[in-house]
C-alpha cells in the first residue's frame, strides 16, 4: 500500500515562528512544528511535503504543482480573509 502524500502549506510571516512575539505565538519555530508533524504521519503511514511562502501567488504556483497529493492542510494566514485565488486553487 502507497504511503498518503499531504502537503504543509503556510502563509505569510509563519516563518517567523518562535522570533515573532513568542509571548503571543509561542516559542516553537515553524521548522520543529514541522518536524513534529512529520514524526507523527511517518508513525501513521504518511509522507508529508512542506512549503511555506509570503507570497500569495508562490501558494497558488505550488499548489498546482501538488495535484499528486492525497490532501493539503493549509494554514494560509492572513490570505484566509483576502485570498480568493487561493481558495479557487484549493
Amino acid at each position: 500500500m502507497d504511503k498518503m502524500k499531504i502537503a504543509i502549506i503556510n502563509g505569510p510571516n509563519l516563518n517567523l515562528l518562535g522570533e515573532r512575539e513568542p509571548g503571543i505565538y509561542g516559542g516553537a519555530t515553524l521548522s520543529a512544528i514541522n518536524s513534529m508533524i512529520e514524526n507523527a504521519a511517518a508513525a501513521n503511514g504518511a509522507s508529508l511535503g512542506f512549503f511555506q511562502s509570503n507570497g500569495e501567488g508562490e501558494i497558488i504556483d505550488y499548489i498546482h504543482g501538488i495535484r499528486d497529493y492525497d490532501g493539503i492542510l493549509i494554514n494560509p494566514g492572513a490570505y484566509t480573509h483576502t485570498s480568493i485565488a487561493i481558495s479557487d486553487a484549493l
